[in-house]
């Protein structure tokens, strides 16, 4: 037992989380699979996510021979996309080089796209019952607080620390349950706001709870102004109302999913129709800042311009999508068959309910 683990497994037992998807029939996969999800995103929003990937792709090789079309739909609104990429690449390497089972070393692991130190060891305790420290979001806070670790946990020295502490107390027996108690106190009972001290099986050990300062703990990232960037989305409907979507580059936002094509300025409209058709159609209806939607890092403030295309239009651009993988003109009823970004949908179910103009309080309101 360490200084930690002698208090906190019992409190696992009593109060820990045992009823959750990926803890059921546990395997390095479910593991992998829970553990990716999880990365910066709740428990609530990840568990139908999670249940639905496990219906679809129960295996490895499942995931492994699916498009990325399709592991990017059953990802949409999960938000972070290079994870589903990084899912996708992992599957196929571990079903051609490792047989389709998970490799138990924590350097093969950590070679695998996606896979950092903490991922690597979550599926080494929690799916190979091997000895292995992790260190996500919720251990970080509550090693932060009960050693008052100074700094923020982005920058190397206080991760370093943080890695120190996490390995030390991490016990060679029951590493999994420990781990999983660090995991389940973090999100249970030492929270980011209004932490339960009253009832955590650490407050005798924490240096924060004894000096009363848990709210300094753990440092947030120093603040600088949030960028703002404004792109207006291009809906162009042909006379057979199907509209055009555009599939986004592999690296960046919403890398790999489907969504409307968009330019910086709207004067760029016509400029952009010549370089794609070689023809040019006008913006039938405008509305304004229609949606702002917050990303990490900045902020996306997005305009919607109609564009109702004329049949020549339609036939050369026809042409030129038929020889783009990048391009497509689909129908509403298809929707569903394309990982669409999660402001997208809400754009395209509001334009489907709405005849189109220029409603900016209408929108607002919903």
């Amino acid at each position: 037992m360490t200084e930690l683990s002698s208090r906190l497994l019992p409190w696992f037992e009593q109060y820990g989380r045992k009823g959750l998807p990926w803890q059921q029939q546990v395997t390095p996969y479910k593991v992998w699979l829970s553990e990716i999800m999880l990365q910066q995103t709740q428990v609530a929003a990840v568990i139908p996510y999670y249940q639905r990937f496990l219906q679809s792709f129960p295996q490895l090789q499942q995931l492994a021979d699916a498009s990325l079309d399709q592991v990017l739909q059953h990802w949409a609104g999960l938000g972070y996309y290079a994870r589903a990429r990084n899912l996708h690449k992992t599957a196929q390497i571990v079903a051609r080089d490792f047989h389709a089972e998970f490799p138990a070393s924590l350097e093969q692991l950590m070679a695998l796209p996606g896979v950092g130190k903490s991922t690597a060891g979550a599926i080494l305790s929690l799916g190979f019952g091997q000895h292995a420290a992790i260190l996500d979001g919720n251990v970080k806070r509550v090693l932060a607080r009960v050693y008052q670790v100074q700094g923020w946990s982005g920058q190397s020295a206080t991760q370093k620390q943080l890695w120190q502490l996490a390995e030390q107390q991490t016990p060679p027996d029951q590493t999994g349950f420990y781990n999983q108690a660090m995991m389940d106190l973090g999100s249970m009972v030492c929270k980011r706001s209004r932490p339960d001290c009253a009832n955590c099986p650490l407050r005798t050990n924490c240096h924060s709870f004894r000096e009363d300062t848990q709210a300094l703990f753990p440092q947030p990232k120093p603040r600088s102004k949030r960028p703002q960037r404004l792109r207006w989305f291009l809906l162009h409907r042909d006379d057979s109302g199907r509209l055009l979507l555009q599939r986004r580059p592999p690296q960046g936002i919403w890398g790999g999913l489907w969504s409307l094509p968009e330019i910086e300025r709207l004067e760029d409209l016509s400029d952009w129709q010549l370089q794609q058709v070689g023809k040019s159609a006008v913006a039938r209806c405008l509305s304004e800042q229609l949606l702002t939607h917050q990303f990490s890092h900045f902020d996306l403030t997005i305009s919607l311009a109609e564009i109702s295309v004329a049949t020549d239009f339609a036939e050369a651009f026809s042409l030129q999508v038929s020889e783009n993988t990048d391009y497509k003109w689909i129908s509403w009823e298809q929707l569903t068959e394309y990982g669409l970004p999660a402001p997208v949908e809400r754009i395209l179910s509001w334009v489907k309910q709405h005849p189109l103009k220029d409603q900016r309080d209408d929108w607002r309101a919903k």
